[in-house]
């Protein structure tokens, strides 16, 4: 296997954590950045859509004209890392790197609560506010003075993991089988004052990757009916609001021949304490983490990235690490390449997945942005 180099991020260009700030500043808020030269004006709708990369983007524009109207405008980001929808979100909401918000992957030790954490579930201990005590850009766009809705499928709108990294402003479930019930609650919402900022989430293709693959039908078809989705919304819209559409990661299809259960292989399970991640990318937890990460290094060889979390914070993979942060990072990071998922029987049931995301490839790293004004 050819050795790939893995893509990270450039926390201080585009990247998704500075894509909500740079809106703000287009708003008109004071002191901040736009890496992206977004246009100026008083409503902005930003739709992020769950998995859907740049490479899965451009490999079926063809069945999208509403998306490929705005190629040639497209713009490359990337997200932080890992590339999950826990950390993606994390820094999308509060404007953050990974190793600020602390919200470091789907699943993660937390040593103060002597617990695995997922924050999608929150069986997390302690309330939002807490856990990542943070000001959202929502937050501090709603100070001042600015209307701020987040439409949300209705189980997500007012869930713990939410009021953790998104809160602020109105929360607005919608049913995720009505595209109309979307469509009206973002049009209502942007045109509820004179300066607004509303923010929609959609997770139909996530959803379709993780059951059956992101090469298959049900996938297509659910890129279908996003393309349609994106174009009600556009017709929905007022003409003086700029529509931003992005992501949280892309996807990958491991091949079942390059599924790996990690113990089942005593060279991978000597010294380790414990696993925390996703089969993409993990965290290892152990007392020698030198001795641990060259015996993964020396069984995986180029089919992953294999870092001490000190290789890794040096590396910059997780931009500027707060304590905090640091704790919850595991001594040992594995970062699967294109083609390897790394199970766990603690977590058996990720085995069901056929789309996977999560490392540093291209395919799962970059996402794009599209830009609609009048």
């Amino acid at each position: 296997m050819v050795a790939i180099e893995p893509v990270l991020p450039d926390y201080d260009g585009r990247v998704l954590g500075n894509l909500l700030p740079a809106v703000a500043t287009a708003l008109g808020l004071p002191g901040g950045n736009d890496p992206f030269g977004l246009p100026a004006a008083r409503r902005y709708v930003v739709l992020l859509v769950d998995g859907l990369g740049w490479d899965l983007l451009w490999r079926h524009l063809d069945r999208a004209p509403t998306l490929a109207e705005r190629a040639p405008e497209t713009v490359k980001l990337t997200c932080g890392v890992p590339s999950t929808t826990v950390t993606s979100l994390s820094s999308f909401g509060t404007g953050l790197a990974p190793g600020q918000h602390g919200l470091v992957g789907y699943r993660f030790w937390v040593e103060e609560v002597g617990r695995y954490v997922g924050p999608l579930g929150w069986n997390w201990p302690v309330p939002p506010s807490r856990a990542q005590p943070a000001a959202t850009v929502f937050e501090q766009v709603a100070a001042a003075g600015l209307t701020v809705a987040r439409v949300l499928p209705a189980d997500h709108a007012e869930s713990q993991f939410s009021q953790a990294v998104l809160r602020g402003g109105l929360a607005l479930g919608f049913d995720e089988a009505d595209d109309d019930d979307l469509v009206d609650r973002v049009a209502a919402a942007v045109q509820s004052g004179p300066g607004a900022l509303v923010y929609c989430y959609d997770r139909s293709l996530d959803h379709a990757g993780h059951l059956a693959g992101v090469a298959s039908q049900g996938w297509l078809d659910a890129f279908e009916r996003l393309d349609q989705r994106v174009s009600r919304l556009r017709q929905g819209l007022p003409e003086d609001v700029v529509l931003l559409l992005t992501a949280d990661h892309g996807m990958v299809d491991p091949p079942s021949q390059r599924r790996l259960w990690i113990e089942d292989d005593r060279s991978l399970t000597a010294d380790l304490a414990r696993v925390t991640g996703e089969p993409r990318f993990r965290h290892l937890h152990t007392s020698r983490p030198a001795a641990l990460a060259q015996r993964w290094r020396d069984r995986l060889g180029p089919t992953a990235w294999v870092r001490t979390r000190d290789e890794a914070i040096a590396e910059g993979w997780f931009g500027p690490v707060r304590p905090l942060a640091r704790g919850r990072l595991g001594d040992v990071m594995v970062a699967a390449g294109p083609d390897l998922a790394l199970f766990t029987r603690r977590a058996a049931v990720e085995a069901r997945l056929v789309g996977m995301h999560g490392s540093l490839t291209a395919a799962e790293m970059e996402i794009p942005l599209i830009v609609w004004s009048h």
